[in-house]
């Protein structure tokens, strides 16, 4: 996703450290940049804001269910997939999970 417009953070940049950025987990500095992003490009802060959206819900929904101490990893094994553009496997994450540890399923 990409406005067209030149800006000093690229658009790409943004996306693919949105979560990191959502959860705080960059520099400060790092985190003016996207806010000053987020101030120029539209469609980055709709993204943005339909993530934060996402991440709120998920939190009011699960956020007082225990995780399984593997499934951060699998999770986010996952999306570097997704993000590097590879072949995700069709099975469920949380299956592997589940069976790894029965009082989670």
């Amino acid at each position: 996703m990409s406005c067209g417009e030149p800006h000093e953070t690229e658009c790409s940049e943004v996306l693919d450290h949105l979560y990191e950025f959502l959860d705080r987990e960059m520099p400060d500095s790092d985190c003016t940049k996207f806010e000053t992003h987020f101030g120029e490009c539209s469609p980055c802060l709709e993204k943005y804001g339909l993530e934060q959206a996402v991440k709120k819900l998920v939190k009011r929904c699960c956020g007082s269910d225990d995780v399984p101490s593997d499934l951060r990893s699998k999770v986010m094994g996952r999306i570097e997939l997704i993000r590097s553009g590879q072949a995700v496997p069709e099975h469920d994450v949380t299956a592997d999970v589940a069976a790894d540890n029965p009082a989670a399923g």
